[in-house]
């Protein structure tokens, strides 16, 4: 399996990405520099998290416009699997793969600590892995992680069940409407998620909750439900 891990300035988890990919491939992902106009072909694609460009004007919002997007829009347009993590999430959305914004936590600051998610569905390209309904732990770590959108987005995600992953048993940390913490763009090809997957994958990151949303999107994990 290839994958590959979109490099911007200011990006920060960018080598924890790296490794987790590593380790639940074997391989090394292809990087792919901000000014880069085309992507390898690869069977994922993840633009990790941290604070691209400063996180000035809005977070994402200049990240969203540097020449590799533009090579990621088109891939997901193909239906190659894009994953965006934390300020990924941010620049998915800003980049108009997904809908709504994150904003300010509404504690105005910033969080770092351990959720507990719930899958809400297993039915997508990045949740095969995981039963409806499961609660899994996962870290976040961010300023601008509430993710808002108006009542008829809302409605249409809830509808359509892209709504992948909800904050779990009162572990919102950020405001987030409905407690979302993760959605999939209609195709169900993009995954946008404010927690970070990467950091719970091995043993020695003290659990591995994390790991079935990459093995899914590989094709590598059969269905805890089957």
């Amino acid at each position: 399996m290839n994958t590959a891990v979109v490099l911007l300035p200011g990006l920060n988890r960018d080598r924890d990405m790296i490794a987790a990919l590593t380790t639940i491939t074997g391989k090394a992902p292809k990087t792919v520099w901000q000014t880069e106009t085309s992507l390898p072909d690869v069977d994922l694609v993840v633009i990790p998290g941290g604070f691209s460009f400063g996180d000035y004007l809005r977070c994402g919002a200049i990240a969203a416009r540097a020449p590799v997007m533009r090579a990621v829009v088109e891939a997901a347009g193909r239906g190659v699997p894009v994953l965006g993590v934390c300020n990924g999430f941010q620049i998915l959305c800003e980049a108009g793969l997904l809908p709504g914004a994150l904003m300010r936590n509404t504690t105005l600051r910033f969080v770092c600590r351990e959720v507990k998610l719930e899958v809400v569905t297993a039915e997508t390209r990045f949740t095969s892995g995981y039963m409806k309904g499961q609660v899994i732990r996962c870290p976040v770590a961010h300023h601008d992680g509430n993710y808002f959108a108006d009542d008829e987005t809302l409605s249409q995600l809830e509808g359509e069940g892209r709504v992948v992953f909800r904050y779990a048993e009162g572990t919102n940390p950020n405001g987030a409407v409905r407690d979302i913490a993760g959605i999939v763009n209609a195709e169900g090809n993009v995954l946008g998620m404010m927690p970070h997957p990467e950091n719970l994958v091995e043993s020695e990151h003290g659990g591995t909750d994390g790991r079935a949303i990459f093995e899914s999107a590989l094709g590598l994990s059969a269905s805890l439900a089957a």
